[in-house]
């Protein structure tokens, strides 16, 4: 291998990890809409990052807790993606056509993925060889252009992608309740990476930069948004070879801003008024990460750091009275988190043992929340929140044994941690006439789990199960504290048919859950799988917030499925199609608001034109099924993408 990660660590089979290759991303468009194939995985609405706010694409795994910061860490051979100030992810930086592969982690624990994998981890390995290119139009002024492509120059190997997606979009909000002021949610986005590899006697020395940029509208008229953000990484690799042991040293640099626009609507959506300018949340991260990986006599052993820091703020106008913005805001801070953590796996015949033991110490200082008046420049609010910071143990063990060459059980017991970022902790956000205001004094919260698995591989059938209880304490959940009109400290005037929300560490949620995945190759050229994930989450408020007892979390469906067939008809043909049901969902913390089941089913026909070259024409969303994402306090609802049709050329070498 040459490439700048370590192999995947043995002991990983002892726990529940869902492997997507190539072929998997090569019919993707979108890598978040790849991710959505494994049951349970999504962000935190119910849609895709081609229409999702950015402060909204957070990924969540096992739909314990969805959250827009996320509660799974993403990382690109070792470097995370999480925003450095919100914790989301904004997909669009990373093609699918850069990527050889993905493995999804669910739960699991922290082990050497650090904090921020609470309920699990997405590490994407980005391409080495080879190339792909992808150029497709489709309804609604839709394209995309993305390819990604590998070479040498002298002893040095580059690597580069590169991806621009556009869409005139769609308007969520449908008559009879849309106005004139509903706008569609359309988008640009673009990224570019390069990556040189340079042998350095029997190590590898990788150089990364990369940036990306999107703008989207927000559904409503005066409400937009950008992201943009860089990121650059220094590694250096060393295989584990022959008894001889490999580590792997890391250096990164993430930075990311951010601006949206949040307007109040008319009641008849006829018109919207300003009411939120974020214009400015420039943010900052750094990391450093080491590993060194030992396996002899069938023992590997690894011992790691990892440190991460993270400073960001935003910088807003609000208030808008007669005409203009009245109140200025600057709120923001740093975090840190730092850990040091050994991981061990054993093979001995028919079993495999692995665990690993974690120290970090986490911290939450600097922030500030002032608030101006702007027409006198008089100091409205100087908050400086207190210090905080702790120390988390986290750890994991699991055990895998073989019944035989087809059959194998597994059971795992784990722990995991996520602290509170920086927009949860200082920056209060409006959507529509609803607020939710921060808490600089949330902890991290915490995740404890068990899980048994049975699974069985042959040449035509695999089969997995795994049934789990997982327990989150001190859950960051936004809480209704106060219903519009009227005026409350700090967030100030709610309208009607609004909601005052709050960031809160609201006790625990406890869910239990079954997993179920089928894969089936009755012959060559037929490929079915079908998948099941079943969590019953539930949220106990204690006497932080009572009124949560019994419910389950926002956006946390108990029920979704996915099942998915590829047939090969024909030499040169090749058919596809995939569906995904979920239950029905609540978009808030009270379960007040409801959302239906859905269920939404893609096609693609695909015809090779040569070895490397093939065109193909794609139905997503196929029946045009009405999904809906969220609900107003007054009953209006948003719903994702209709059906859309697109067709396009795709090389692969």
């Amino acid at each position: 291998m040459t490439a700048p990660r370590l192999p995947a660590a043995e002991g990983e089979a002892a726990f529940s990890v869902i492997r997507l290759d190539g072929a998997t991303l090569d019919r993707a468009t979108r890598l978040d809409e790849a991710l959505g194939q494994v049951p349970a995985v999504g962000l935190f609405r119910r849609t895709s990052g081609l229409t999702a706010n950015p402060t909204t694409q957070g990924l969540s795994l096992r739909a314990m807790a969805p959250t827009g910061a996320g509660r799974a860490l993403v990382t690109l051979d070792g470097v995370p993606l999480n925003d450095p100030f919100g914790g989301w992810v904004i997909w669009a930086q990373v093609p699918p056509e850069g990527l050889s592969g993905v493995d999804v982690v669910r739960a699991g624990g922290t082990g050497p993925y650090g904090a921020g994998a609470l309920t699990g981890s997405v590490l994407l390995r980005e391409r080495d060889t080879g190339g792909a290119w992808t150029a497709a139009i489709g309804e609604r002024g839709s394209a995309r252009l993305a390819g990604s492509g590998t070479g040498d120059l002298g002893p040095l190997r580059w690597v580069v992608t590169a991806g621009l997606e556009q869409t005139d979009g769609h308007v969520p909000v449908r008559p009879p309740d849309a106005g004139a002021a509903d706008r569609p949610l359309d988008l640009e986005a673009g990224s570019a990476s390069l990556r040189l590899d340079l042998p350095m006697g029997g190590a590898l020395l990788s150089a990364r930069g990369a940036v990306f940029q999107e703008m989207r509208g927000s559904g409503v008229e005066g409400s937009d948004a950008e992201a943009s953000g860089t990121a650059l990484s220094l590694t250096a690799t060393r295989q584990p070879d022959a008894g001889q042991p490999g580590w792997r040293v890391q250096v990164w640099r993430r930075t990311s801003d951010l601006q949206n626009r949040f307007v109040a609507t008319a009641p008849d959506r006829s018109s919207t008024s300003p009411a939120n300018h974020q214009f400015h949340t420039p943010a900052t991260a750094w990391g450093l990460n080491a590993a060194w990986r030992m396996k002899r006599d069938g023992l590997e052993t690894e011992l790691g750091v990892d440190a991460r820091r993270a400073e960001g703020e935003t910088n807003e106008r609000y208030r808008f009275m007669g005409g203009t913005f009245t109140r200025s805001r600057q709120a923001g801070g740093e975090t840190s988190v730092a850990g040091v953590y050994a991981e061990a796996s054993a093979t001995r015949g028919p079993w495999l043992m692995a665990g690993g033991l974690r120290l970090d110490h986490w911290s939450a200082h600097d922030g500030l929340r002032v608030e101006r008046d702007l027409q006198s420049d008089a100091l409205m609010l100087d908050d400086r929140p207190a210090d905080q910071s702790g120390e988390v143990v986290s750890a994991r063990l699991g055990v895998r044994r073989a019944l035989s060459p087809e059959w194998s059980v597994r059971a795992a017991a784990y722990s995991a941690f996520r602290p509170a970022t920086l927009n949860e902790l200082h920056r209060p956000f409006r959507v529509g006439n609803d607020i939710t205001e921060a808490n600089a004094a949330l902890v991290p919260e915490q995740l404890t789990g068990i899980e048994v698995g049975l699974a069985r591989e042959t040449k035509r059938l695999d089969l997995r199960a795994t049934l789990f209880a997982n327990r989150i304490e001190d859950a960051i959940v936004n809480v209704t504290i106060g219903q519009g009109p009227g005026v409350f400290p700090r967030a100030g005037f709610v309208p009607a048919g609004g909601v005052l929300r709050e960031r809160q560490n609201a006790g625990t949620i406890e869910a239990v859950g079954l997993e179920l995945e089928v894969e089936a190759r009755p012959r060559e050229g037929l490929t079915l799988r079908t998948a099941l994930s079943a969590t019953d989450a539930r949220v106990d408020g204690g006497l932080q917030a009572p009124q949560l007892t019994g419910l389950r979390p926002a956006q946390a469906p108990i029920w979704s499925a996915t099942a998915s067939v590829d047939w090969t008809p024909a030499p040169d043909w090749t058919v596809s199609a995939d569906a995904r049901w979920e239950s029905r969902r609540f978009d808030d913390d009270l379960n007040s608001r409801v959302l239906d089941p859905a269920l939404t089913v893609s096609m693609r026909a695909e015809r090779r034109l040569s070895p490397d070259l093939a065109a193909w024409v794609e139905a997503v969303n196929l029946f045009d099924a009405d999904v809906e994402t969220a609900e107003t306090g007054t009953g209006v609802v948003s719903f994702g993408p209709p059906r859309t049709l697109w067709i396009g050329l795709s090389r692969r070498w």
